[in-house]
Parts: C-alpha cells; sequence; structure tokens
C-alpha cells in the first residue's frame, strides 16, 4: 500500500519561508518521479514542482521559479518543498505526489497523492 503524508504546513507573513515534507512508504521516491501540487476552493488543482530523482532533473510553475525548490532524500523516501519569499497568492492546499513516469511533469494525473497540508500566507 502507497502512503504519503505530508507536513510542514502553517501560517506565515508575507515574504517568509516554510518547507513542506512528504514522507512516503510503499514506493521508490529514487527510482520515479515525485511532485507537489496546489489547491484553493473553487479552483483547479495546480502543479507546483516535480523532480525525478533518478534523472536529477526538476520542472517548476512559472508562478513559484526562483522561490520554490523540490528535493529528495531517497535514504528517507522523503519529499521535500522550501518555500521562500512567500506571498499571499501562495495559500493553499499543498498535495505531495508520486507518479511512475520517468519525467518531472506538472500535469495532475499522479497514480498516488497524499491528504494534503494547508499553507497560509498572510499579507
Amino acid at each position: 500500500e502507497v502512503e504519503l503524508v505530508e507536513s510542514g504546513g502553517g501560517l506565515v507573513q508575507a515574504g517568509g519561508s516554510l518547507r513542506l515534507s512528504c514522507a512516503v512508504s510503499g514506493f521508490t521516491v529514487a527510482d520515479y518521479t515525485t511532485g507537489w501540487f496546489r489547491q484553493v476552493p473553487g479552483k483547479e488543482r495546480e502543479g507546483v514542482s516535480s523532480i525525478t530523482s533518478s534523472r536529477a532533473i526538476t520542472t517548476y510553475a512559472d508562478s513559484v521559479a526562483g522561490r520554490f525548490t523540490i528535493s529528495v532524500d531517497n535514504a528517507k523516501n522523503t519529499v521535500y518543498l522550501q518555500m521562500n519569499s512567500l506571498k499571499p497568492e501562495d495559500t493553499a492546499v499543498y498535495y505531495c505526489a508520486v507518479d511512475r513516469s520517468s519525467w518531472p511533469r506538472l500535469d495532475s494525473w499522479y497514480d498516488y497523492y497524499g491528504q494534503g497540508t494547508q499553507v497560509t500566507v498572510s499579507s
């Protein structure tokens, strides 16, 4: 059984930083692709960042490029999203996801998702 558990969300002021973690079990993140997504009520889920660990390739949405960094700790089977210079428009529920694809992707057609963690950025 594949399980993803996100943590690290919370309330932060604009300009601040947060680091999200996603502990994965039942799926080896070193072999495939992992991603971070976010969603606000009434809007579609948005791809934020993705990494294919075996190829060391990452991709980012234009809205977060230069501010967010995705990384993987293969030994811990955990994915991270370091978020700096946060803006109020970054407020959303953030989800991590895993997929058996060989390239990083920002579309939402991933195999497994976690339950999400709330990030709120105050102005």
